[in-house]
């Protein structure tokens, strides 16, 4: 009998959590990382480390007991990762991706040498804003990101042209001035690559972002977009990723512009919150998916079932603390509605606390129950 597959996953958040519900515990064990034991992921992992996840010892003491690495979110030790590479140790996806991937500015360089379609864009030292030529941003506004640090929509910020132009945006140090491109239909691809090079790519999926946190509000599949406007996507989605020459899980989100262009916004590589209604919407999910490409599996079948939506529930602003879902057990005895908590002790403003999926047997009624699902979930004191 073949012993079991060790599997390292670097990070125990709500990504963890949910590719350990997806597991197959009957070939595989595994192992996470994380720096509190009350992590979301912890009652679901056979061992647990507590360690932090840019602590090279720590990683490393994660590696002596896996056979295959892989991580749940970007802000890892990736140096750590390229020597345990340069060893022999397996790692998904390649930590070069990542590297790439930590770097804003980095990452838009390899799209621009890769024939990428991306927005305009200009790297910079923000000491060095007056010095720059604005002729490649016509627009009133420019999107200013870090190049490194950012997440869940912090290290973004859209600014005025003048502002910038007068060195007066709220980052400093090396950053991203990008062109504002107005009124775009912002898309999502997750692609999977296989230990062999064979991709397979989601259906199109159409998000929409709180204007105040940046972060993923409401998302459903599929895209209400032409069939020749999908298959672009998929294809730019797929072109970008074959570049990575990785394997692994990669979410590439896109813009859709008014005049018909599809621009390549930025990638995770990894699990991604645009992909969560998969869990009930497809036939294999996007943490089944990955588990499949960790175990040298082929590759699910990512056909959509029916159409699915998700919306983050996240932690209001009048709320912190302890904390619960008003009326969860009832939502739960709702056959088309699917609760996602996440284990997370305590609220605070704009925090992801959990997520719910919809689904509907057509798109109509699809809407219809969203909008019903997202006026009346809230998040109340405990």
């Amino acid at each position: 009998m073949n012993s079991k597959i060790n599997v390292g996953i670097i990070g125990g958040g709500q990504l963890g959590m949910m590719m350990l519900q997806e597991a197959n515990f009957d070939i595989a064990s595994y192992t996470v990382l994380e720096s509190s034991s009350d992590c979301p992921a912890s009652p679901f992992c056979q061992n647990l480390i507590v360690g932090s996840l840019n602590n090279a010892s720590a990683i490393e003491q994660l590696a002596a007991v896996s056979d295959v690495l892989t991580w749940e979110i970007e802000h890892i030790n990736v140096e750590a990762l390229i020597q345990l590479e340069a060893n022999g140790k397996k790692i998904i996806p390649k930590p070069s991706v990542l590297k790439m991937i930590q770097d804003k500015g980095a990452q838009k360089l390899f799209f621009q040498e890769n024939n990428v379609p991306t927005a305009p864009f200009e790297l910079v030292d923000s000491s060095m804003l007056k010095g720059v030529d604005y002729s490649k941003f016509p627009q009133d506004k420019i999107v200013v990101k870090t190049r490194t640090g950012g997440y869940d929509g912090k290290g973004v910020s859209i600014c005025n042209k003048t502002d910038v132009q007068n060195g007066n945006i709220p980052f400093e140090g090396s950053v991203l001035l990008e062109q504002f491109v107005a009124d775009v239909l912002e898309l999502a691809v997750i692609v999977a690559v296989d230990q062999h090079g064979k991709k397979s790519s989601f259906p199109s999926i159409e998000m929409y972002f709180n204007a105040q946190s940046n972060l993923v509000e409401f998302l459903y599949s599929p895209a209400q977009i032409s069939v020749d406007v999908e298959t672009k996507a998929r294809q730019i989605a797929e072109n970008v990723i074959e570049a990575f020459q990785s394997p692994g899980l990669f979410a590439v989100e896109l813009f859709l512009t008014q005049s018909g262009e599809i621009l390549v916004n930025e990638i995770a590589p990894r699990p991604h919150n645009s992909g969560h209604h998969t869990i009930e919407g497809c036939v294999t999910s996007q943490f089944a998916q990955l588990n499949r490409i960790l175990l040298g599996q082929e590759l699910g079948d990512t056909t959509l079932m029916q159409p699915s939506a998700m919306l983050n529930i996240v932690g209001p602003d009048n709320v912190v603390g302890g904390y619960q879902l008003e009326n969860e057990e009832t939502w739960k005895q709702q056959n088309d509605v699917f609760i996602h908590m996440y284990g997370k002790t305590e609220t605070r403003p704009n925090r992801k606390l959990g997520h719910v999926t919809v689904i509907a047997e057509t798109f109509e009624k699809l809407i219809e129950r969203a909008e019903y699902v997202k006026e009346n979930m809230t998040i109340i004191p405990s």
